[in-house]
């Protein structure tokens, strides 16, 4: 009897492919069996090996055929073959039938009560082929525009009744999610749609003669598709009252939030309604939970800052700061924090507004102004807790800011975030707030300021043989340095959209202080002298951060001119 060929591991088939090299392997395979994660998730998650070359490797170890779906016409006949509601649930597309088998690309070889549950719903057999999960959620989501059908459908459906808006909406009020009703099915597709896509937020805003409606993927607004007007008030209704809002109210801003379970998984949104001159803007923030377990490591650094960074985290007392503008990441930054430092012997609280992501371990308070709840009374209480480390997550005001000093002054570790355009402004910004300057002098460890750049997409990653002069003069690049170093570009591709970027990083300019800017900060020396006094000790500038991953291939001169042109001028 012939022996069974024992299947090969996936890192062996990764560096027989010379995709990884051995100790990186080694440190991968320890660290994903300790984590309890598989290891071509862990080496995707770290940015080790591409989502397409773990999907090649899987391939090869299951002796399965790989599919290109960028290069991939899949026919409506051959779609029709497995019900539009399997395909969206369980992310798979059907490849065409042959002898009565159906070939059914999949993501996931080991998913084996998926694929027993789509043999007995099909009463077939299926071959399997294997595709990256992200190229077939890309492909399902461009095939099968179901918000397109939706609007069209809702419209027609509405038309065809006879409904009068008023009935629409308060349908929309009373409904629960079983409900069936158009515009119900239309709002809960587009929520669903977003969180399946890149999409941070979601923008639908009522203009004269329409109402838009738009995603923002990578930190750029992107239109989705435009509703009918007569479907304005239902829609914004059926919003409202999904995140708890007053629907009565339409002359003042409103904050909500939504629960929703898509694809299996809790997600929370952050809702705000905007009264405007055509009716109501509303904009939903789509809360991830695992943005908040995306590792210290993932989140741009290079070595040296990732390594001062722990070493500042991990000091016993003083303030660390997050500085950069609504949407630059900062939260995500001060929370990897938290979540290296959360152990079972240190107290963690925080005061939020609110809470964005929900941490195990960690006492969370919520702002609630309306009850006289504020950041000044949470913390008053939180300091009599004996917390080891605080995190405010914002330092609005001068009162605000003088409880923070005190708490790192008194031995106590306190993270916020202030919003300033780089890392020495912060110092100016807190003494004008009106914190004695010997305050913040003695309490201040460091000053941190982000920003994210778009990613190249590795799918359409090219080199830029004519990169534009104007951003390669911005950021200081020389002909010489683009010899050494390589300019590259996104060409566009089915899996980023066209936009030649998929996903972002952060850029950063660490500032921690030393005897030399203390002294400058207690004698109020203006921006441009702490700002020199930074980068003469070390401090690598936002633009300079920028530039390194420019020449890294990660990012181009234009989308790091964009996030830190400004800042990189001051420095000259």
């Amino acid at each position: 009897m012939a022996k069974k060929r024992k299947r090969r591991h996936l890192g062996e088939i990764l560096y027989a492919k010379k995709l990884i090299d051995k100790p990186t392997l080694k440190k991968a395979i320890l660290k994903s069996r300790a984590d309890h994660v598989r290891l071509g998730e862990h080496l995707i998650d770290q940015d080790l090996v591409s989502e397409e070359d773990v999907t090649k490797a899987i391939a090869k170890q299951f002796s399965l055929e790989y599919v290109d779906l960028d290069n991939t016409d899949i026919s409506d006949s051959d779609m029709k073959l497995i019900p539009k509601e399997l395909i969206r649930k369980h992310f798979v597309l059907p490849m065409g039938q042959e002898n009565g088998r159906i070939k059914i690309i999949i993501s996931d070889p080991l998913d084996l009560d998926m694929l027993d549950l789509l043999q007995f719903r099909l009463n077939t057999e299926i071959v399997c082929c294997l595709a990256s999960p992200s190229k077939i959620r890309t492909y399902i989501l461009q095939t099968m525009d179901e918000v397109r059908s939706s609007i069209d459908a809702t419209a027609a459906e509405l038309a065809a009744a006879g409904h009068a808006i008023e009935a629409e909406v308060a349908r929309a009020v009373d409904a629960d999610d079983d409900d069936d009703g158009p515009i119900i099915r239309l709002v809960n597709l587009i929520i669903d749609e977003a969180v399946r896509s890149r999409t941070s937020d979601i923008h639908i805003e009522p203009m004269s003669d329409r109402v838009r409606v738009r995603y923002r993927e990578d930190g750029v607004c992107i239109e989705r598709d435009n509703i009918p007007k007569s479907m304005q008030a239902p829609v914004t209704a059926r919003v409202k009252i999904l995140s708890g809002m007053d629907i009565g109210e339409r002359r003042l801003p409103q904050d909500g939030r939504i629960k929703r379970v898509v694809d299996d998984v809790g997600i929370d949104f952050r809702v705000s309604a905007l009264p405007g001159y055509h009716g109501e803007s509303i904009v939903l923030r789509i809360l991830r939970p695992e943005s908040v377990n995306i590792g210290i490591q993932a989140l741009g650094f290079e070595q040296d800052d990732y390594d001062r960074f722990l070493q500042i985290i991990k000091r016993p007392n003083g303030i660390f700061l997050v500085t950069g503008p609504t949407g630059s990441g900062k939260t995500t930054t001060l929370y990897s924090a938290l979540k290296e430092l959360n152990r079972p012997d240190k107290k963690i609280i925080t005061a939020e507004d609110p809470v964005e992501y929900n941490v195990t371990g960690i006492n969370q308070c919520q702002i609630r102004t309306e009850i006289d709840l504020t950041f000044e009374k949470i913390l008053r209480s939180m300091l009599r807790r004996a917390p080891n480390v605080i995190l405010i997550g914002e330092i609005r005001d001068g009162i605000v800011a003088d409880i923070a000093i005190q708490a790192a002054l008194t031995g106590h570790l306190v993270f916020s975030t202030l919003h300033t355009n780089d890392a020495p402004s912060a110092i100016t910004r807190l003494i004008d707030m009106g914190v004695k300057p010997f305050l913040v002098a003695s309490s201040i460890q460091a000053i941190m300021a982000q920003r994210l750049l778009r990613v190249i997409c590795k799918d359409c990653k090219v080199v830029d043989e004519n990169p534009d002069p104007h951003f390669l003069r911005l950021l200081r690049i020389t002909p010489e340095e683009t010899k050494k170093n390589p300019i590259y570009k996104g060409a566009g591709c089915r899996k980023c959209n066209q936009t030649g970027y998929k996903g972002r990083v952060a850029a950063f300019e660490m500032l921690e202080l030393n005897s030399e800017i203390r002294e400058l900060a207690f004698a109020r020396a203006p921006t441009s002298e702490l700002r020199k006094a930074a980068i003469n000790s070390g401090m690598r500038t936002l633009l300079e951060d920028g530039k390194r991953k420019v020449f890294r291939g990660m990012s181009t001169p234009a989308e790091v001119a964009r996030v830190s042109q400004a800042e990189g001028l001051i420095s000259e």
